[in-house]
């Protein structure tokens, strides 16, 4: 007799198959039956976008069953060799990451590195904005661009942990006016809450964090939004581009589902196959929208170009700004 989670493999399998059209039937009841590693502690950016995404999949009856495994530690370096090594080969395995795994991997001088995966698709992502506090003399990038440039050192600029996406940024947007970057003045703060009150409070010059971090404060009047770093302005949030103020930078915070080295290209194009299809689903898209993520969806060779000018990207500023040599 056929079991409850029999039947749900069943159905997942030949759902996946249908869906891929060349996909073996058998492949399709392995990727079923999905593992999904999370680099990180329960509770974070990487682990909410995994569990998401199983619980979806779970409800779209496109999986029958899923394993969830965190493995914290170093912004994701722990668990990177453990997925490079333990992990290889496995036929119905991914791993949550993203950016911030590419700062963290120099940052530890890792001997694994994210290009040495699969990458299957990028699925979302979160812009940073550039603000100060309300009562700033300070009324547009291009001001804050010009005291950059004039002298670094002068210039506090708050945000999260040393090459955090926020420090990144800074680092990037100082190369780009033609200051001194290992002059840029940086304010590592451990949470959004410290430094946001910093910058209400005129402690720094201005800061920069997640969009939806300051996005409120923005809205309240606590805050003046001088640009994101986004390729076109936000809804919902009245501020210009990186690029409408002269910088041709964008960045994203984005996150990905990654499969182990030796994935075959027949898995490999099931998988991202699967991926396609589950960010399509309407429940995917309603739980993208509920917790304000913005969806940025790039799959297959288009993806994998990304991920290595990214990790490329990264680990040239990060050398530039001076957090490693």
């Amino acid at each position: 007799m056929l079991t409850k989670r029999d039947m749900l493999k069943g159905t997942a399998a030949i759902g996946l198959a249908a869906l891929a059209g060349r996909i073996d039937p058998s492949l399709a009841q392995e990727i079923a039956n999905i593992q999904v590693l999370i680099p990180a502690a329960p509770g974070g950016g990487w682990d909410q976008t995994g569990r998401t995404m199983v619980e979806v999949l779970k409800t779209e009856k496109l999986i029958g069953n899923a394993q969830v495994t965190n493995v914290a530690g170093a912004g994701g370096t722990v668990a990177l060799p453990q997925f490079v090594n333990q992990w290889r080969g496995r036929t119905n395995a991914v791993m949550v990451s993203g950016l911030v795994m590419d700062g963290a991997i120099v940052l530890n001088k890792s001997q694994s590195k994210l290009t040495q995966t699969v990458p299957l698709m990028r699925l979302t992502g979160e812009y940073v904005a550039v603000v100060v506090g309300a009562d700033s003399p300070i009324k547009s990038m291009r001001e804050l661009a010009d005291m950059l440039k004039a002298d670094a050192k002068k210039v506090s600029v708050a945000g999260g942990s040393a090459g955090s996406v926020d420090h990144i940024l800074l680092g990037m947007i100082g190369k780009a006016v033609g200051a001194k970057v290992q002059e840029l003045n940086y304010v590592a703060y451990s949470g959004g809450g410290p430094a946001n009150a910093a910058i209400i409070g005129g402690h720094v010059t201005a800061g920069m964090s997640g969009v939806n971090e300051v996005a409120e404060h923005v809205k309240a009047g606590k805050m003046r939004l001088l640009a994101v770093s986004a390729p076109q302005r936000l809804a919902g949030l009245d501020g210009p581009t990186l690029k409408e103020a002269g910088l041709d930078l964008e960045l994203a915070n984005w996150r990905g589902v990654f499969a182990p080295p030796g994935t075959s290209d027949e898995h490999r194009k099931a998988l991202i196959a699967f991926f396609e299809k589950m960010v399509a689903t309407p429940t995917w898209k309603q739980e993208v929208q509920k917790r304000d993520w913005t969806s940025i969806p790039l799959s297959g060779d288009a993806f994998a170009k990304y991920v290595e000018a990214e990790s490329a990207r990264i680990e040239t500023i990060l050398k530039e700004i001076g957090l490693v040599t």
